[in-house]
């Protein structure tokens, strides 16, 4: 019996999905192909990215670890229903998910790629706000001589 890996984001991967993403790493679709080849080797702003990941019982079409977001790629073949379902298990594990169409993957990569490095930062920005603790370690606790002390 196969067990399921764990990636660095404790999130279990299902076995038969790990194994459909290894199928699918090797057939991307023009338009994910596409991206990849802006996204991958770090040249977005550094950030890491890898295609066709396990997350789960899902698969995502790319995801960048350090701000924890998927970048999906939406063709003819997507479905709503089956879409939110996976966005909304996604999210439970503190996971964005952004969507683009693959007519504008295939059209505007510009505008995604700016599109995709704002979201990852935006991602990274918040998760480094969460980590950090208030000074007192209470929420809405000023520190001596900050605005709203009084003398």
């Amino acid at each position: 019996m196969d067990e399921p890996k764990t990636f660095r984001s404790k999130i279990q991967a299902d076995a038969i999905a790990t194994s459909r993403a290894k199928q699918l790493r090797r057939t991307l679709t023009p338009p994910e192909c596409r991206l990849w080849l802006a996204i991958k080797a770090k040249k977005l702003n550094g950030l890491h990215f890898r295609k066709q990941v396990a997350i789960g019982p899902y698969i995502a079409d790319f995801y960048c670890h350090a701000a924890r977001l998927v970048v999906e790629v939406d063709g003819s073949h997507h479905d709503p229903i089956t879409d939110h379902r996976r966005n909304t298990w996604m999210e439970g594990q503190g996971i964005r998910v952004v969507r683009f169409a693959a007519s504008d993957v295939r059209d505007h990569l510009e505008y995604v790629l700016m599109d995709v490095r704002r979201e990852c930062e935006e991602q990274i920005r918040l998760r480094s706000v969460a980590k950090t603790p208030s000074v007192s370690g209470c929420a809405g606790a000023t520190s001596p001589g900050s605005p709203g002390e009084e003398s």
